[in-house]
């Protein structure tokens, strides 16, 4: 018994199971029909692993077989359902992402003190807390992540970086466009004497 352990792993043991991902969902290929994208996952499936493909859906086709006239007929409308529902989930998501806005606001504290504040980003699928702690990296301060009063999430950035900022989401993550990028200038109002 201390021999086998000394050794390492016992001889019979069996390597681990490589699993394949899809591309598209990244789920793998058994699951890809719970993922919303089908047609597209096929499609992939099909063209990287033609043997893989060939397993999963040489049986749908030869249950298909097997059903009356009436069963078929319902499976391919159900099939169609599913692909216009994915096809419009798609475009909604696109709709969202172009009409989605990344404020990069220069806010002013008091005198001559800044504070840069980003919001937006999460729209883009980008983690906050991550980006904050790049942006302090980055611009050598303080950067944090902070609720809203409308219950969302920004990242504060300490100074006057805003012009920077918008360079740096730029050049580091290409999932942002540019011209979703608004910059804002947030100025306190004097009170009169």
């Amino acid at each position: 018994m201390a021999e086998t352990a000394s050794k390492g792993a016992p001889a019979d043991a069996r390597p681990p199971k490589q699993v394949i991902y899809c591309g598209i969902c990244s789920l793998p290929p058994e699951y890809c029909e719970y993922g919303g994208t089908t047609k597209k996952c096929e499609d992939w499936l099909s063209t990287t692993h033609p043997d893989l493909h060939e397993s999963l859906y040489a049986s749908a086709t030869e249950g298909l077989s097997n059903l009356s006239l009436d069963a078929q007929k319902r499976a391919e409308k159900d099939a169609q359902k599913k692909a216009t529902k994915a096809a419009a989930a798609e475009t909604r998501e696109a709709e969202r992402l172009a009409n989605s806005k990344v404020t990069i606001k220069r806010v002013e504290r008091n005198k001559r003190k800044y504070v840069t504040e980003v919001s937006g980003l999460e729209q883009f699928g980008l983690d906050l807390k991550k980006v904050a702690k790049e942006f302090g990296k980055k611009f050598a301060t303080g950067s944090s992540v902070t609720k809203t009063a409308s219950g969302g999430e920004e990242i504060t950035i300490q100074g006057d970086v805003s012009q920077d900022v918008e360079e740096w989401v730029l050049e580091n993550h290409e999932e942002v466009p540019e011209r979703n990028i608004e910059l804002v200038e947030d100025r306190k109002k004097k009170v009169a004497a």
